[in-house]
This record gives structure tokens, sequence and C-alpha cells, in this order.
């Protein structure tokens, strides 16, 4: 199939910079709900070439393919798109930590919720009859 090279550069991009694309089994949908520009059909016929390759691995689910970038993809898709070593998908970046949320030492006043206690009975509980 013929793929304009705009297209095959958009989806390359994308699958480069996220590390996993998300491609419905629809072959009449006229754009892809992520990538501007390629339909879906294109889309879907350039991740199973990248599959072919072993450039990506793809696991089929309820009509959608989840195609993840392996360690050879993102060799070839840095060599593809030109660019530099320091650049890698957001799969495959370091998080910095835990993010801002609510210490756990704060409450250790207060029992932790649903552990036991003194509710009797109910369903899964033994209790009944």
């Amino acid at each position: 199939m013929f793929i304009p090279k705009q297209n095959r550069i958009a989806v390359f991009s994308y699958l480069f910079k996220e590390g996993v694309c998300v491609v419905k089994k629809d072959t009449r949908s006229p754009t892809h709900p992520h990538i501007e520009g390629p339909t879906n059909l294109e889309v879907l016929m350039l991740m199973k070439s990248l599959e072919s390759k072993d450039y990506i691995r793809i696991t089929f689910n309820w009509q959608y393919n989840y195609c993840y970038l392996t360690a050879e993809g993102i060799v070839y898709l840095r060599e593809y798109l030109g660019l530099p070593e320091e650049i890698v998908p957001a799969t495959h970046k370091k998080n910095a930590g835990r993010p801002e949320g609510r210490d756990r030492e704060e409450n250790q006043d207060r029992p932790p919720a649903f552990r036991g206690g003194d509710r009797a009975g109910g369903f899964g509980r033994g209790g009944g009859m």
C-alpha cells in the first residue's frame, strides 16, 4: 500500500514520542484519533509492516491493536527520523519519584479502612441465617 511520506513521518514521530500506539481495527475510519493526517488504515498497515520487521510488538484485544516499540524499533525510528541519542520515547523515561499527594504517615491515629472490625454477616463473611 502506498502511504505518503508526510503521513509515514507523522505516524513514526508519534510512535517514537509516545513509545506506544493504539489502532482500532477499522479500515473505513477517515482519520486516526491521535495522529493528525493519516487515515486509520494507513496507520494499521504501517504497524503491520513494523511488526513484520520486529520493530514493534502488537497485542490485539477487543478490535484494538496495542503496539509497543521494541529496542530495535527505537534504533530504527531514531535513524529514520534523524533524532539524537538523548531523545527517548515517553515509555522509557525514568520517573522522578512519587507524585505529590497525601503522605501515608499523616493519618496514623485512624484505623485502616475495610480491615475486619465489628461488622458481622454480609455476603462472603460467613454470617447469615
